[in-house]
């Protein structure tokens, strides 16, 4: 495998992993490397009370990479998308970053579709992005 291909699968960063890992106690880097389970068993849990977030400070090179072999890579960066979500999701941001403008507006007037449309997306973001991706991919190819 070449350098190049390589690259082109980097779809998550270390970088942002490590930032959201810092309220990881919330799951939020559970959530940007597409595994919505733990994510949620950390948001309810603090972190397995702080024993689980301790642990994955070791586990986020292994989940980056998990991620960057699942999930298309492609023209819209996926750290990016979350750090909007993350942000400033309950104003639908990272919405009108993926070109979603409708939702977009419709989670800027209603508080992120009270919260709730923000918890779907970080169930699902990952996987919008990547079958975003993969639509490009058929309709180019």
């Amino acid at each position: 495998m070449t350098h190049t291909h390589i690259a082109a699968r980097d779809t998550h960063s270390k970088l942002i992993g490590y930032l959201l890992w810092l309220f990881g106690f919330l799951g939020a880097h559970r959530f940007y490397y597409g595994k919505p389970v733990t994510g949620t068993i950390w948001f309810f849990t603090l972190g397995l009370l702080g024993i689980g977030w301790l642990i994955d400070l070791f586990l986020i090179p292994s989940m980056d990479r998990q991620a960057d072999l699942r999930f298309q890579a492609g023209p819209t960066n996926y750290s990016l998308a979350w750090l909007l979500l993350t942000f400033l999701g309950v104003f639908g941001i990272h919405r009108f970053y993926l070109g979603k403008w409708l939702t977009g507006l419709l989670y800027l007037l209603t508080f992120g579709l009270f919260g709730l449309g923000v918890l779907y997306d970080f169930w699902t973001l990952n996987d919008q992005i990547s079958l975003r991706h993969a639509r490009r991919g058929i309709f180019n190819g």
